[in-house]
């Protein structure tokens, strides 16, 4: 069944909430373990639907924020949700304390009881009205940055449409687009302070009705942090300041030298890789997915059917439209075993990572699509980052067909941009603490902390206010991560870090990075993220010799790589 052939049916909310209570009544009255999985694997089948509908309502809505029936439905979900929530912790209450536990868990594993519990540490029906709202305040951001329409050379265009004139050669036009993109933020930045101002009081009240003090451990909890704690992320930090930033720093001074730029870099000059232009993808979307097509019909027979699949069944969306929502994300539709890609295209090498990246995270959950429970279907956050960021190393070996003559700029920025790239998502990691930790301040003083933040983790930019938004701390308004899902950021730089670990397997021997990577994949969601990596040979990120070891490998290939040609 093609994508647009799912029907869609607004579930009746009292019938769900009347299901859930019969379900949990038979639970705890089951006389035994084959009577209480019975009723857990129909509890996985109702799901499955609640599930798909939801994700059918969120992706249509996506697709076009203009359209009134999926505008509707994102409102009734907005609210629904949450009253779902506290049916469902009475289900989990009742797996918890039930007399089969040791069944389940020797049929399943343990790894559902420890999420389970802290899970049950997330929610309290004294939240439901602070938990409605806060849905309600995060799709009134999604909507507002899918609603920007930015006058430029003549056109008009949404800031995803808008991206490629900001990586543009001529300097002069990526300085005026990096302008256009900053004046727009600035003429909504009191809408934008005032949704976070609302959203951070808002998360505080909560971890503080749940007894936490504020929102810091509440957040930790929601994103299943299951296997490392607070502590051990700030020594990531710390490793981050002391192997990567000099080695980024040390990036961007060659950079600056290429360009014949002066160091420190200005915002628009740092998104410029070479003289000559960032490398863009060859042929239109057609021939970038005719690409992805040929890249894994040759990389394994798994992955081969998955992209056709993907491909026949049209699931996924990647031009950039107006109306669309910014992004690009990567979501299930359990009631069909089927992956879903949403994107936005813009003619940059964005355009050929998400045909890695967000694939990735679809060939994880295609390869555990029948796994039960359902949640088994994919891991924590930090974990799922490694099969998109790992796949899209695996990529190279496509460079070619995807670049064309800029495959060889591909493969130097796309290695330097990892490296570059964890600086940052780890500033925004530090930056969320520091918002939690202090939630009053106000939006001066949070924008205060970013422009600190920035010189440290970021010494290499210039902030001399020739683009005000983004010079004067405000840059952190961009990332939707920091309004939508808070502490999510730090998973994708500890996933980068295994993933370089992996690219450094793929240059040893690519057989056997690809062994590695699929003992990683095939185990789905059924460990925490330490052990899915020692299951697989991997080495976890919090080890600071992990670290230490990819920035040396890492500044051993860009010091040997042949920029001959290369301007």
């Amino acid at each position: 069944m093609k994508f647009s052939e799912m029907p869609y049916k607004r579930p009746d909310p009292d019938a769900v909430k009347a299901k859930l209570q019969e379900l949990t009544e038979r639970l705890k009255n089951a006389k035994s373990f084959e009577e209480a999985k019975a009723v857990f694997l129909e509890k996985e089948e109702e799901e499955k639907v609640v599930d798909t509908m939801g994700t059918l309502a969120y992706v249509r809505h996506s697709i076009d924020t203009r359209d009134e029936f999926y505008d509707g439905e994102i409102e009734f979900w907005d609210e629904i949700g949450p009253e779902f929530e506290e049916y469902e912790q009475e289900w989990l209450e009742a797996m918890l304390s039930s007399p089969f536990r040791k069944d389940f868990e020797a049929e399943y594993g343990d790894l559902l009881f420890v999420n389970a519990e802290m899970d049950r540490k997330t929610f309290s029906p004294e939240i439901i009205e602070d938990m409605q709202k806060e849905n309600e305040l995060t799709t009134e951001y999604a909507k507002l940055i899918a609603s920007a329409q930015i006058p430029f050379e003549g056109g008009v265009y949404t800031l995803s449409q808008l991206t490629p004139f900001k990586t543009d050669a001529n300097d002069g036009r990526r300085l005026a687009a990096w302008k256009a993109d900053g004046k727009w933020y600035k003429e909504n930045q009191e809408r934008l302070d005032a949704i976070y101002d609302e959203l951070v009081h808002l998360r505080d009240s909560m971890g503080k009705k749940l007894g936490y003090g504020g929102y810091t451990q509440l957040g930790y909890y929601r994103m299943e942090r299951n296997c490392y704690t607070k502590e051990d992320v700030e020594k990531f930090r710390a490793a981050v300041q002391k192997y990567l930033v000099p080695l980024a720093d040390k990036i961007y001074k060659k950079q600056a030298e290429r360009l014949g730029k002066s160091y420190p870099l200005s915002f628009a000059d740092a998104a410029l890789d070479f003289r000559s232009g960032n490398p863009r993808p060859v042929g239109t979307p057609d021939d970038i997915l005719a690409q992805g097509k040929k890249f894994y019909d040759e990389l394994s027979l798994e992955t081969s059917e998955f992209f056709r699949t993907m491909l026949d069944e049209e699931l996924m969306d990647v031009l950039s439209t107006e109306g669309k929502e910014g992004g690009g994300y990567q979501t299930e539709l359990p009631l069909y075993q089927r992956p879903f890609i949403f994107s936005n295209f813009n003619g940059t090498q964005g355009d050929v990572e998400v045909i890695t990246h967000e694939a990735g995270h679809a060939f994880e959950y295609w390869m555990n699509r029948t796994r039960i429970p359902i949640e088994y279907s994919c891991p924590s956050a930090e974990a799922c980052e490694v099969h998109s960021m790992s796949m899209e190393f695996f990529g190279w070996r496509n460079a070619d067909g995807f670049f064309g003559p800029d495959a060889r700029k591909f493969l130097y920025s796309h290695l330097s941009g990892a490296l570059t790239f964890i600086p940052y998502g780890t500033m925004v990691d530090h930056f969320q603490h520091v918002v939690y930790e202090k939630p009053d301040m106000t939006p001066a003083e949070r924008h205060a902390e970013w422009k600190r933040l920035l010189g440290i983790y970021m010494p290499w930019m210039k902030l001399d206010g020739e683009i005000p938004f983004y010079s004067e701390g405000e840059g952190w308004q961009r990332q939707s991560h920091i309004y939508e899902v808070p502490f999510y950021y730090i998973d994708y730089c500890l996933a980068q870090t295994v993933a370089l670990e992996i690219w450094a397997m793929i240059q040893k021997d690519e057989a056997n990075a690809w062994k590695h990577y699929m003992a990683y994949t095939v185990q789905g969601g059924s460990r925490t993220f330490v052990d899915l990596l020692k299951n697989a040979g991997l080495t976890t990120p919090f080890d600071e010799a992990c670290l230490k070891e990819v920035c040396e490998t890492a500044n051993a290939w860009l010091e040997s790589f042949d920029m001959t040609g290369i301007e």
